[in-house]
């Protein structure tokens, strides 16, 4: 668990640091590092003070409570009486309650990170940073707590019988991750507004290897993030590390293959955005589907994901700059629902009752993977809404039009990422 937790952290940086990087142009690649960066370490603090505590403490339908709070119960402590150091041990887990805390805290970690790519070159970093406080507190922490802590949305829970259909299935984050980060990308996108020049002046990453080498790291550090999420090394542990690259692998080249097919070449950043679109699909299945299946869904993800960041971008004509929509709100979306159609007890019998789970094996858990993706795409959007709106009339949200044009790094950073003597 430690050396998943480890992987999950990579991904953030130098993982998403080195795939968002290369995307941008020269002039902006340390802005989009340094909200990674930055991120690593205002959301480790966050969670540490109060974000594991809202989103696992308690038994409530709706939050968490102040049973973590500043690592209450977390922590090793000193019994007096038997003179002994006592480590908090989780309540259904074998493992310290320090590791699940540290575990989850990279998922809370990289998802703010992930919406960066939507509005990269054109945000102010204090803008930033004030709006991953507040997202991560206000969405983050409450869908957690929903899917994973018993809460509204969470499969065998009385709490989700909210919702006639039931809990739904979330195995590493399909929902609680990828579509609320999606979503998320896709208002801030429509709300800050298209860069100078989009659409009129050519835009291409400036250096598309540190952007395969990125979605390289991402590839490996998701075995932690997917694998590492059975919280054992078991069976399930097992079966998703293999659904995770077998769904990367299909998306790469489905991707690239359709690019080929529609382009007449297959491209370096289709390969890596396919093997990141089959991984953001394969999240929320990866401990429920069989390995051949994760194929399927890998291979459909990347012909999806292709066509919703250039056929779809481009006729309704949002600038999501780095496809953060388009491939983790998108792709998670279609990982949510595919679950409800391939997942299986033959892979983890969640209920322990030998209920069906998926569409083709009989099973009821579609309409509730529908009802937790709506529910998290409502709430996702509303309330990215309001905090963006919020903070642009309070400090506001887009640097100058000549700090735009000069770049991020100078004007936020006094720094460049390229400087030849």
């Amino acid at each position: 668990m430690l050396t998943s937790s480890a992987l999950v952290l990579m991904m953030t940086a130098p993982g998403l640091a080195m795939f968002y990087g290369g995307l941008v142009r020269k002039k902006n690649v340390l802005s989009v590092i340094m909200q990674c960066i930055t991120l690593m370490g205002l959301m480790s603090v966050i969670w540490a003070l109060y974000g594991y505590s809202l989103s696992f403490g308690g038994a409530a339908a709706w939050i968490g409570n102040d049973q973590y709070l500043l690592m209450r119960g977390v922590q090793a402590t000193w019994d007096e009486a038997t003179n002994a150091s006592v480590i908090p041990l989780h309540d259904t887990l074998p493992i310290p309650m320090l590791t699940h805390m540290l575990f989850q805290g990279m998922f809370f970690i990289i998802t703010p990170a992930l919406i960066c790519g939507a509005f990269a070159e054109r945000m102010k970093f204090s803008a930033m940073v004030i709006f991953s406080i507040l997202w991560g507190t206000i969405v983050y922490c409450p869908l957690c707590h929903w899917v994973w802590d018993g809460g509204i949305l969470a499969y065998g829970s009385e709490s989700a019988k909210t919702f006639s259909a039931g809990g739904a299935l979330d195995f590493a984050g399909g929902t609680v991750v990828h579509i609320s980060s999606g979503i998320s990308a896709l208002v801030c996108a429509l709300v800050l507004g298209k860069r100078l020049g989009y659409g009129s002046q050519p835009m291409p990453p400036h250096n598309l290897t540190y952007t395969a080498l990125g979605a390289g790291l991402l590839w490996v550090g998701w075995f932690g993030f997917n694998a590492g999420s059975a919280l054992a090394a078991d069976g399930i542990a097992a079966s998703a590390f293999a659904a995770t690259h077998f769904s990367a692998a299909a998306g790469a080249l489905s991707w690239a293959g359709l690019e080929w097919i529609m382009r007449g070449k297959p491209t370096v950043l289709g390969a890596s955005s396919g093997a990141v679109a089959g991984l953001v699909c394969i999240t929320p299945a990866a401990g429920f589907v069989l390995p051949m299946p994760a194929i399927f869904m890998g291979a459909l993800a990347g012909v999806v994901c292709c066509l919703a960041c250039s056929l779809l971008k481009n006729k309704l004509g949002y600038d999501d700059s780095l496809d953060a929509f388009g491939v983790h709100g998108i792709g998670g979306t279609l990982g949510a629902l595919l679950t409800g159609v391939f997942a299986t007890r033959a892979v983890w019998d969640i209920s322990l009752k030998g209920e069906k789970l998926g569409l083709l094996e009989g099973g009821p858990v579609l309409t509730a993977q529908a009802i937790a993706t709506g529910v998290t795409w409502i709430m996702a959007a509303v309330v990215t809404l309001v905090l963006l709106k919020l903070i642009d009339w309070t400090i506001g949200l887009r640097v100058t039009e000549n700090n735009e044009r000069q770049g991020l790094d100078l004007t936020e950073h006094g720094e460049e990422g390229y400087i030849f003597l």
